[in-house]
């Protein structure tokens, strides 16, 4: 072997085998026996970073996995550094680098849990001007033969029998992403979906270890359609919000793969409501036509069509879409197209919908900051009707969900919570409703959400700044915006008000406290000097809610 290539192979296996038996030294200490995991890692990156001034100044760097973004286990080079060829990487380096690394792969010299049954070896090394990529993938046949004996007994034992004993966290972590291991199981809706219902049902004693099961498996399904299906087909652009474009060069669609595909659009839809539609407008441009169905149908999971003897309803849980059609403008009318929209969000039918109205009202609540949409109007019409309140306050409890919005406008600061219109409009309209309002605003995610934020004023309008009214002054304060914005018309004038202030900020953290007097005085230098000011005994009485800061503090 060339001298340079040589010397740079010794370094690296030296860096590469330390490294080994520090990492191998933790993966042992590991108390679970993760049976279903092979092994930690799949993946060895030697890498030659190049120097910022001086290309051979730079530095080479070793990384087991994919997700560094740096390495601490950086190392320079000698004077052989000048003296390397990308032929003498290619022909000597690397298949002499690969090679140790296949002897260690297999050997388990160190425990058989540090590497998985397969390895992919990358050697990236940065020129002047140019980069090499180099990459080969290893197989341990052996540990894979075993590792699927385990996941089968894994099925046979904890899935398929009718044993009570149920997989623990990790056992069922690692299943769910073995279901889209094609070295493991065929990706096909006849062997994927049965093991998911009935793990599912066998969990249903254990709600927490469920949730767990439905959360790894819809990332593990995400990962194979992003990263192997749309792949083959489409190009990608942007990180979070990613866009597809057709290849047209691509390959004919695999049949089971396209029904694989639109399955996991619908399994992944029942935690990301906003992907079914995604996923089957792409599959529509592979020509499926069971797709461009679920787009204009649904999933099939709800009736589609509703024929009442006061309205019509039409629904679409793929687009997220409610269409209600009243056709006679009457109480009752309001009354069914409620019971008919609570039955669909109990039966699990995506909160964040958009409703299509056809109704001669046009009502709307007197709130600035919410949008003029036809799902606005809707509720302020329902609103008008007192005997609805109940029903209008069980759609709000069925509706409401933290970090959920309306699909009523496109994401703006006029997006609005499940919920919104109803609470707000129940709020403004009677007292009854002032409980569900306050929950309303604990709930409400004030970072992502501002059309809450002046709810304050159009409800003092309505019920003024009474001493009852204080704690849902409160509440309804604490639900505005992170920034504390001053409510113009709420004037605490009084020492009653003010006592009745002061008990209802009890028990409150120190940021609430001070977001609630901002929200009413302005700032706490204000409150101060209105203190100053004032004339006993409302002096003492606003003395008395600066000391609680003191006390907070």
């Amino acid at each position: 072997m060339n001298q340079a290539a040589e010397a740079l192979l010794n370094k690296v296996w030296k860096e590469i085998t330390t490294i080994y038996e520090q990492e191998s030294k933790r993966i042992n200490e590991f108390e679970d026996q993760r049976t279903l995991q092979a092994g930690v890692h799949n993946y060895l990156r030697v890498a030659w970073r190049k120097g910022k001034f001086t290309w051979s100044k730079g530095k080479f760097q070793i990384d087991f996995s994919k997700l560094s973004l740096s390495s601490s286990n950086k190392f320079g080079a000698d004077a052989y550094i000048m003296e390397l060829t990308d032929e003498l990487l290619i022909d000597e380096f690397f298949p002499a680098l690969c090679g140790l690394v296949d002897d260690l792969f297999r050997s388990e010299e160190l425990g058989s849990r540090f590497f998985d049954y397969k390895l992919e070896v990358v050697f990236e090394f940065e020129w002047e001007r140019s980069k090499l990529t180099l990459n080969k993938q290893l197989l341990n046949e052996p540990k894979l033969n075993q590792l699927q004996n385990t996941l089968d007994h894994f099925i046979q034992t904890r899935i398929l029998s009718d044993s009570p004993v149920l997989p623990d966290e990790k056992d069922v972590f690692f299943f769910a992403y073995h279901l889209v291991n094609s070295d493991l199981m065929k990706q096909e809706v006849v062997v994927i979906d049965p093991l998911i219902r009935r793990l599912s049902d066998k969990l249903n004693t254990n709600q927490e270890l469920k949730n767990g099961l439905i959360s790894r498996y819809t990332l593990a399904l995400k990962k194979w359609v992003n990263d192997y299906f749309l792949l083959q087909h489409f190009t990608r652009s942007g990180d979070y919000d990613m866009t597809w474009t057709l290849k047209e060069d691509h390959p004919s669609v695999d049949t089971r793969e396209m029904d694989f595909f639109l399955y996991a659009a619908l399994q992944i839809g029942f935690t990301e409501t906003d992907i079914p539609q995604k996923y089957m407008e792409l599959a529509v441009q592979l020509g499926s036509k069971e797709a461009a169905d679920y787009l204009k149908n649904g999933s099939g999971k709800f009736a589609h069509t509703y024929r009442g003897e006061l309205i019509e309803g039409r629904n679409n849980d793929i687009t997220q879409t409610i269409e209600i059609c009243i056709l006679s403008e009457e109480e009752l009318a309001y009354k069914e197209a409620l019971d008919y929209i609570i039955n669909l969000l109990k039966q699990a039918f995506p909160k964040s919908y958009q409703l299509k109205l056809k109704s001669s009202q046009k009502n709307f609540l007197p709130l600035k900051e919410l949008a003029k949409s036809e799902l606005h109007q809707f509720f302020a019409n329902a609103l008008s009707y007192p005997a609805l309140f109940p029903k209008l306050a069980e759609y709000v409890d069925t509706a409401m969900e933290e970090f959920a919005w309306y699909e009523d406008v496109e994401p703006s600061e006029e997006s609005v919570m499940p919920g919104t219109y109803a609470a707000m409009g129940l709020g403004l309209y009677s007292e009854d409703y002032f409980p569900l309002v306050c929950r309303y605003m604990e709930l409400v995610d004030t970072e992502h959400q501002s059309a809450q934020d002046s709810y304050a004023e159009t409800f003092i309008e309505a019920h003024g700044v009474k001493i009852e009214l204080m704690p849902v002054i409160v509440s309804i304060l604490l639900g505005g915006i992170d920034e504390g914005t001053l409510v113009k018309n709420l004037t605490i004038d009084s020492p009653e008000l003010v006592e009745a202030l002061f008990e209802a900020l009890k028990g409150k953290e120190i940021y609430e406290y001070e977001m609630v007097l901002r929200r009413i005085f302005g700032s706490m230098e204000k409150l101060e000097a209105v203190a100053q000011k004032a004339q006993p005994p409302l002096k003492e009485a606003l003395e008395q809610l600066l000391a609680l800061q003191i006390e907070m503090t």
